[in-house]
């Protein structure tokens, strides 16, 4: 696979790359490791560049497509000598704002998440696929969707949506919803919950979307909730009470009610 994409971007006899991570299991802010091996072809040539990039599947208006969030340079501008092969080490950074991909050790239906590497010779650049990504949650954002399990919302799947949320501080174009079924106590209040998880350094902001679809006589509403709770308070929180307060302070509220 990896000399077919070679034969495409840089013609026949040309150098090719392979990305290794150690680990392809990651958190929000945390690092990756690994090596990125190139080797040489039937000719010398100049490496200009070699780019990483960490690429998620988003949904937007215009429909579904592999989004670039952040990229490093981790080498360039050496000669690769016919046939000869370079090992570059390299530890790449991923974002807070990360989406998380694992719960509880298992994928998240509807997520995808990469590492791409780019090799860019002689002003052409070969956009190699994916190696994938492990991006398991944060302590307080696995407690917050345990409690959610503990308390009956069922799980159904996750995405990545383009764009902002109001009045939250975002580094990166896009944001992630988990969506959870709303258990019978709650089904004449709400039909699922979004759940939504903006991380900083210290802590993280839980955007919590409450939806109720409309019938015959009714019409349908969302209504939102925000917290915001700091990496230090993991230890000492009882997460099922917090979250049954957080679902209980929704839908008491007179806006929520209708």
């Amino acid at each position: 696979m990896v000399f077919a994409r070679v034969l495409r971007a840089f013609g026949v006899g040309g150098p090719s790359v392979d990305t290794v991570l150690a680990d392809p299991a990651t958190r929000p802010g945390g690092r990756l490791h690994g090596e990125v091996r190139v080797a040489g072809g039937e000719y010398d040539v100049l490496i200009d560049n070699i780019v990483l990039a960490l690429v998620t599947r988003a949904e937007a208006e215009d429909g579904e497509a592999l989004l670039e969030f952040h990229r490093a340079s981790v080498a360039g501008n050496f000669t690769l000598v016919a046939g000869a092969r370079e090992d570059i080490p390299f530890t790449l950074a991923v974002p807070w704002e990360t989406p998380v991909t694992h719960l509880a050790g298992k994928p998240l239906s509807g997520m995808t998440m990469g590492v791409r590497t780019e090799l860019s010779v002689a002003k052409s650049v070969d956009q190699g696929d994916l190696d994938g990504v492990e991006v398991h949650p944060l302590p307080a954002q696995e407690m917050i969707l345990a409690a959610f399990d503990r308390l009956g919302f069922r799980l159904r799947h996750a995405d990545v949506e383009r764009g902002g949320i109001y009045g939250v501080r975002q580094e990166l174009p896009f944001y992630q919803e988990i969506e959870y079924a709303a258990p019978p106590e709650y089904t004449s209040s709400m039909d699922e919950v979004e759940v939504t998880f903006v991380a900083d350094e210290s802590g993280v902001e839980v955007i919590l979307e409450f939806d109720k679809r409309g019938g015959l006589l009714s019409e349908g509403r969302d209504t939102y909730a925000r917290h915001r709770v700091e990496h230090d308070e993991v230890a000492g929180t009882d997460w099922v009470s917090l979250v049954e307060g957080w679902v209980h302070q929704a839908v008491t509220r007179p806006s929520f009610r209708g």
